[in-house]
């Protein structure tokens, strides 16, 4: 194993405050099944508001996860015997041993064994390149997608319920050409959820040979035309630079377009690794005027394939705000400080950790590699750590002109 990667997680700070005292309180004695787990969740997720558990309760659960993955995963419980936290001698959800997502290239963090398992999310990447790997059969995808929509619907979606009538198109490819990826795979899914057409005809890009997506420019104009032409307000899903290249082709066909009011966007993933970078302040600008999506219209998205839950920095539609990336209540991010491993104090820059309950058949302790700020209520986003890989599926797009076509 690379020993870069057993060395890159900080001990943790052992309360939720820079300076606060360590609070101890028995860990229970035996450990629930990962089954049990999913169980207990799924009623949070299904009863919750969207307040932050208090937190003695997420402590306890998160304990309780703890015990059950260091039971369950083998490589997990090799990974905290070494640095001897184990679920005796942890105190404080933010003291549970942190996995860098790194070691998802290394290692099979999963209760799954491969005869369960039925789908692998990766990290994007080059063909050449080992990515990261999450694990999942049939119950662990029903969980995720229990996770991914409250969520998404309370922030893309909160006018009505039922949500609205939407034309869906995702600047990304369909899932038969994806099947890995689960930005592809969470697109779908809320397209389904929302009695929404999820064939592949809805999905605007394409894998070419080198396994970048490649978006059909020309395909994606007749279709914004057609849905401004029929008054039906659009849902854009993509990620950044599937956007850049949109905006691309539409300088080059010298077109704009005035979607119908209520068109809204999703996009994620940063720039760092590719040739052209576009400040998110100027890529927003840019979509409100060449589609008519004015920027309380368009949701920033966090996620990764190592977690089960999607973080997100406005709701649509709200005048303007702090836009601060916030988890659902059964996830909790926090900012270490990079010389200490505890909890950096408000506005520092420190490494993003996030405890997920979601990725109940994997680890629920992960060490993004993104650095960023806490603030009250959320988080602020600044990138990856030096010397860090490229996150998510900003990789991935390529323009048609990139490929040659």
């Amino acid at each position: 194993m690379n020993p870069e990667i057993l060395n890159s997680v900080h001990p943790a700070g052992p309360s939720p405050g820079p300076d606060a005292p360590l609070t101890c309180r028995p860990a229970p004695a035996s450990a629930p099944t990962p089954a049990e787990l999913a169980v207990e969740v799924r009623k949070l997720m299904a009863g919750t508001a969207a307040e932050p558990l208090p937190e003695e309760a997420f402590d306890r659960l998160a304990r309780r996860w703890f015990r059950t993955q260091y039971a369950a995963v083998p490589p997990y419980r090799r990974w905290c015997d070494r640095r001897g936290q184990t679920p005796e001698t942890v105190g404080h959800w933010t003291e549970i041993p942190a996995v860098p997502t790194a070691a998802f290239k290394e290692l099979e963090f999963t209760a799954l064994t491969p005869a369960e398992r039925t789908t692998v999310f990766e990290s994007s990447g080059t063909t050449a390149s080992r990515r990261s790997r999450h694990f999942h059969h049939a119950d662990s995808l029903a969980l995720y997608e229990a996770s991914l929509w409250p969520w998404f619907r309370r922030h893309l979606l909160p006018e009505v319920e039922p949500p609205p009538a939407l034309r869906w198109l995702a600047l990304l490819p369909p899932s038969g050409q994806a099947p890995r990826s689960s930005l592809v795979h969470m697109a779908a899914a809320v397209i389904r959820q929302t009695g929404g057409d999820a064939a592949p005809g809805c999905f605007l890009a394409e894998v070419d040979a080198e396994g970048g997506w490649r978006l059909r420019t020309a395909e994606t104009l007749q279709a914004l035309e057609a849905a401004e032409q029929a008054g039906q307000p659009v849902a854009l899903l993509g990620t950044a630079f599937s956007f850049v290249h949109l905006l691309d082709a539409m300088d080059a066909a010298g077109v704009r377009r005035r979607l119908p009011a209520g068109s809204r966007l999703m996009k994620t993933g940063g720039y760092k690794g590719r040739s052209r970078e576009v400040p998110p302040e100027e890529l927003e600008r840019l979509l409100a005027e060449r589609l008519g999506i004015p920027a309380a219209w368009q949701v920033e998205e966090y996620g990764m394939c190592e977690l089960g839950s999607q973080a997100y920095d406005r709701v649509a539609g709200r005048p303007a705000e702090r836009r601060l990336f916030r988890f659902p209540p059964w996830a909790r991010a926090w900012v270490a400080s990079p010389e200490t491993g505890r909890p950096a104090k408000p506005g520092e820059v420190g490494l993003l950790r996030v405890f997920d309950l979601a990725n109940v058949w994997s680890v629920s302790a992960i060490e993004t590699g993104d650095l960023a700020r806490a603030w009250e209520g959320g988080f602020e986003l600044l990138g990856r750590t030096p010397g860090d890989t490229p996150r998510g599926c900003s990789l991935m797009p390529r323009a048609e002109e990139e490929t040659g076509e």
